[in-house]
């Protein structure tokens, strides 16, 4: 064994130490006594499996962070090229990039706040359009990106072909593209909760966080889904329906507490969820990433597992791609 492979691996099992230790000490007073005691029972089993994951398959998971690393600079260059090739040759140029989320949004709110004058918020105070801005800001970057780094090699084919080019960086870049409209999204967010009266908090400060959250989720389902689309075609039209029924089951346009106590745990299930309902938390309702345990260590759990899971369908399928292309 590699003294570099020493390390990582001491210090994922200090990652995996400190996070066993924290979810066992931690404890919410206020909740049932059986449904605490069995979340950390499944918190730690789930750490620990993901640990025993990276160990087994150390050698395959790790070539991709490395080629991704040792390949930043490109990465960066062909990233802003994709962002503006998608628009060459329109008079508006990257202006139809921001139209279809604003007319969404505009449709969404009339119909919910104008025409069925609906209360989705359920008791929130604040105004439905800032609520449904707030939550469904990520969901166009998490939809976009996914859409996006599932044709990366579909799109870049000829690139696949080429023996020298490193082809794993091909869905970050398309993750990144989409993430340069996300953040100009997430500005006009801003300024339009301000314009609203809602002024900015020291609690916007974990915006960040948030959006490095979806990123992570959906470059690993990219890797995925992008490597399996290569051989099942239909995989991109099947993404296009889910995605389409996922704004309504994460939830973005109703609030989930309208659902009976059984439902809305299935509902949180959805790693999705974390980052919408972390957007509305850090605009609208004031609260700490840090306040959620349970829900940020699922995610983080689940997320880490769907890039490890991305890494190794990609090595093993990636040596076939330039024939099936």
């Amino acid at each position: 064994m590699s003294k570099e492979k020493k390390k990582v691996i001491l210090a994922a099992l200090i990652v995996v130490v400190i996070g066993n230790a924290y979810i066992i000490l931690h404890t919410n007073h206020l909740a049932d006594p059986v449904q605490e005691v069995l979340k950390k029972i499944i918190s730690c089993c789930m750490l620990n499996a993901a640990f025993i994951g990276f160990i087994l398959m150390y050698d395959r998971i790790v070539t991709l962070p490395i080629e991704l690393y040792q390949n930043r600079e490109l990465i960066w260059k062909l990233s802003k090229n994709d962002f503006r090739a998608k628009y060459a040759g329109s008079y508006l140029g990257i202006f139809w990039a921001f139209v279809q989320p604003v007319v969404t949004v505009l449709v969404y709110w009339f119909v919910f706040s104008v025409g069925a004058r609906t209360d989705v918020t359920g008791e929130t105070t604040y105004p439905f359009v800032l609520w449904l801005i707030a939550g469904i800001t990520p969901w166009f970057f998490f939809s976009d990106a996914l859409g996006q780094g599932t044709s990366a090699l579909l799109t870049y084919q000829y690139l696949v072909k080429k023996v020298v080019f490193k082809i794993s960086i091909l869905p970050i870049i398309k993750v990144i593209s989409a993430l340069f409209i996300h953040l100009f999204l997430t500005v006009v967010a801003g300024i339009l909760m301000v314009l609203c009266g809602y002024y900015p908090t020291v609690y916007w400060l974990q915006l960040p966080y948030f959006t490095f959250c979806v990123f992570f989720l959906v470059l690993g389902m990219s890797y995925i889904t992008c490597s399996i689309v290569v051989f099942f075609r239909d995989l991109g039209q099947i993404i296009g329906i889910a995605l389409q029924v996922g704004v309504w089951i994460t939830p973005i346009m109703w609030h989930i507490e309208a659902l009976p106590r059984p439902l809305q745990v299935l509902f949180k299930l959805n790693p999705v969820y974390y980052v919408v309902d972390g957007y509305r938390m850090s605009f609208l309702d004031k609260m700490w990433f840090f306040e959620h345990f349970y829900s940020t260590a699922y995610f983080w759990i689940i997320s880490t597992v769907t890039f490890l899971a991305g890494a190794i369908v990609f090595k093993r399928l990636k040596v076939h791609f330039a024939d099936v292309l």
